[in-house]
């Protein structure tokens, strides 16, 4: 485990998203010292329903309130909030955030307003999700689905990138900040790899090269990334220089076997396991 990093210690954060990225960037923030106000609708967060225990992971150590936007008591319920605040973080679509008032109550405040949007232009107000996002930038190989929400991560760190940029900002100026993080341009700068021929079926990182990939072991699976030559000088050395040469040797040794051999001979091999808690 690294050492906790409490730099943003002192700084208050309120949260209206729900679903993964805001909530998973509001965990980061409070990860890093802040003090994080998790705000919900009175239906709650669906990922309670979906994912429980990553929901409570993602809110542990924040205080959680219900409050309906809706109504007029909440909304001024919210406002007092931001009255205290630093950080504002909302994952609607734009309409929703101007009928609230929450970029003007930001404003008013001074705050660092963080607004997770699915696109951005003409197509603010389109809905999506880490799926829909995926597909249109040519993530996806079906009939696969994502093992991850490579989309829905990514933008919670632009968020997080987002919140840190505009606290300094606001400390320069003195004044609200208004940070807009686009979901679709992460999914545009995340397929970047598959865009440029680096990753993708039969590409260079795809299994091209015989010294990057999967392999089967005698009870499982490795991962072999002799990407560097002196890295695949010794796997060549050791092991064998073609596909076939490799996918025969390590038929035969256990997947343990084949990650012990690998830090034995500074070679990049683990066991390809499965999510661990």
């Amino acid at each position: 485990m690294s050492t906790p990093n409490q730099t943003l210690t002192g700084v208050r954060v309120v949260s209206l998203a729900i679903n993964l990225p805001g909530p998973l960037a509001a965990a980061r923030l409070a990860s890093l010292g802040a003090r994080v106000t998790k705000v919900e609708p009175p239906a709650g967060d669906p990922m309670t329903m979906v994912a429980p225990s990553w929901y409570e992971e993602l809110a542990r150590g924040q205080e959680v309130v219900t409050i309906d936007l809706k109504d007029p008591a909440g909304r001024a319920e919210v406002e007092q909030r931001l009255a205290e605040a630093d950080v504002l973080i909302t994952s609607m679509r734009p309409s929703a955030l101007d009928r609230l008032g929450l970029a003007d109550a930001a404003q008013r405040h001074g705050l660092v307003l963080v607004e997770i949007v699915g696109h951005d232009g003409e197509r603010s107000e389109e809905a999506g999700h880490d799926l829909t996002y995926q597909a249109t930038r040519g993530l996806l190989d079906p009939p696969s689905m994502p093992r991850v929400p490579l989309v829905d991560v990514l933008g919670s760190e632009r968020a997080v990138s987002a919140a840190l940029a505009g606290l300094i900002q606001r400390g320069r100026t003195g004044a609200g900040v208004h940070q807009r993080v686009v979901l679709e341009d992460a999914a545009h700068d995340v397929s970047a790899s598959v865009r440029h021929g680096l990753t993708g079926p039969g590409a260079v990182l795809g299994g091209a090269l015989p010294f990057y990939g999967l392999y089967p072991a005698a009870d499982g699976w490795i991962a072999v990334a002799a990407l560097e030559p002196h890295f695949a000088q010794r796997l060549a050395a050791q092991v064998g220089t073609t596909a076939e040469e490799l996918r025969e040797r390590f038929a035969g040794e256990s997947a343990a076997h084949w990650e012990a051999f690998g830090r034995q001979h500074d070679i990049p091999i683990v066991v390809v396991r499965e999510p661990r808690t």
